[in-house]
């Protein structure tokens, strides 16, 4: 039976805007799950206030700034909120940790103080990208650029197990980002993982395209950080630029003025399924415990769902059934 009570550690500092749109977005999450606790991380003018049955101030007296060098500012601010953050789950008084601050410091402080989860040779970034077919979870997408084809295998066990545990797909299908379908397509990378993924990965489909990640082709695809994050870049912005164009175009004359407003439920809709805000964050897979990062520009709604989606994956065993796959192939 999935747990009920969950308690997530919540980075009051982490993002552009922080920390009203994290404090907006805590209050918008405990009212929208009741069994949510949140230990609010940071400086005590900032959560002392929002103090309540449900939402718990954790004093920390110091902040990782976006520009600063990760593990160096993990290891000397051991009192920041990030670092903070992690240590509570490390501890138990947290079972995930919700932040929009510095991706680096988060990654080398759920790493560092977190730990990972034994058999796991490298983290990895996974991000949600709202394909057409169904929501498709890509990684890694950032955490590392160099890689070796059992990593990838890795990278495919963990994007598995966090389709089921937080998109709900029974028996995920994966995919392998190649510049073809053929095994012997890509390079000496792909093509030894290809052999692996064949011989050791439930559900691998073969090898996808790029035009297959946004057409959902595959419920999980798997690459290295520095193409995961280039293809994440390039969707990211070609959506921003596609909307963009579109608002212009419709609204240039009186007659496309008067379709846009009949049009404009199911742009409205079509947007909101495109919106990363809508997925709450990523994930940082293979750490003893969940760990959501939200992007700097994360509004309200962006932290509400990324603190939900942590809540779920805590009831869904995220990290159990990564360790025991990872610990079941040895």
């Amino acid at each position: 039976m999935p747990r009920s009570i969950v308690t997530v550690a919540v980075d009051a500092m982490g993002g552009d805007d922080a920390p009203g749109v994290v404090t907006e977005g805590v209050a918008q999450a405990l009212s929208l799950d009741p069994d949510l606790h949140v230990l609010l991380v940071g400086p005590e003018s900032v959560v002392a206030p929002h103090a309540s049955e449900r939402c718990t101030p954790v004093i920390a007296t110091e902040v990782i700034g976006m520009g600063e060098h990760p593990a160096t500012a993990v290891r000397s601010k051991k009192d920041s909120s990030i670092v903070v953050g992690c240590r509570l789950v490390r501890e138990g008084r947290a079972e995930g940790f919700f932040s929009a601050g510095s991706t680096g410091a988060c990654m080398a402080a759920a790493t560092l103080v977190m730990g990972r989860i034994p058999g796991v040779q490298r983290p990895a970034i996974a991000a949600v990208i709202p394909a057409s077919a169904r929501p498709t979870v890509l990684l890694d997408v950032g955490a590392n650029a160099d890689v070796k084809p059992e990593m990838l295998v890795q990278f495919a066990i963990m994007g598995r197990a966090y389709a089921q545990a937080v998109l709900g797909v029974d028996e995920p299908t994966v995919g392998l980002l190649n510049i073809g379908e053929e095994p012997t397509k890509g390079s000496q990378l792909a093509q030894e993982a290809h052999a692996l993924f064949a011989a050791d990965v439930p559900g691998f489909a073969g090898n996808v395209e790029g035009r297959d990640v946004p057409a959902g082709t595959t419920d999980v695809v798997v690459t290295d950080g520095f193409t995961g994050n280039v293809t994440l870049k390039t969707l990211e912005g070609l959506s921003a630029t596609l909307f963009a164009e579109l608002k212009t175009s419709i609204t240039a004359h009186l007659h496309t003025k008067l379709a846009a407003a009949v049009l404009k439920p199911a742009l409205r809709a079509l947007k909101g399924k495109l919106d990363p805000d809508t997925y709450g964050g990523a994930p940082l897979l293979g750490v003893a415990g969940v760990c959501i990062i939200g992007h700097g520009s994360s509004g309200a709604r962006a932290v509400t769902n990324g603190i939900m989606v942590a809540a779920r994956a805590v009831r869904n065993d995220l990290t159990d059934r990564i360790a025991g796959e990872i610990a079941r192939r040895g």
